[in-house]
Order: C-alpha cells, then sequence, then structure tokens
C-alpha cells in the first residue's frame, strides 16, 4: 500500500451528504475520484502534445482508438435505432 498524507479539505455540506450516501468510505472514494481526473488530465496534456508535434488525428486513426477502447460495437452501439 503507497503511503498517505492526511488533509483537511473543505466541501460544499450537500455535496458531503450526498457522498456520504454513496459510501462509508469517503477518502477512498475522493482519492478514486481524484485518481481519475489526474489520469484523465495526463492523457489529455499526451494527447495535445501529440497532435501539435505531428498533426491531428485522421478518421481512420479515431475509428481505430474507438475499436480499439469499445469494440467493434461502438460506445453508442443502436443508438441510431433511438
Amino acid at each position: 500500500m503507497s503511503s498517505t498524507t492526511r488533509i483537511t479539505v473543505s466541501l460544499p455540506s450537500d455535496q458531503v451528504a450526498e457522498l456520504r450516501k454513496l459510501t462509508d468510505n469517503v477518502s477512498g472514494y475522493v482519492a478514486e475520484a481524484l485518481a481519475r481526473r489526474i489520469r484523465h488530465q495526463l492523457l489529455g496534456d499526451d494527447l495535445r502534445r501529440h497532435v501539435e508535434e505531428h498533426g491531428q488525428f485522421s478518421d481512420e486513426e479515431f475509428a481505430e482508438a474507438r475499436a480499439r477502447i469499445f469494440g467493434s460495437g461502438g460506445p453508442f452501439k443502436g443508438a441510431d435505432s433511438v
């Protein structure tokens, strides 16, 4: 297990009330959300850097990425019928 540092964070009371409805492990929940946000930020930085160095992604590159992430059905499989 990685080391931890205890900090104090102020949050709106209504958010804390909703958070406590979702979990009894507030620290774990917040740590997981923060880790997800950091990964998202780092990925965005990497993608911007790639575009600056190599130009915009082609339609084919987007299609390949979608297929690798979501499979051949894509994230909105069946959405056309809605």
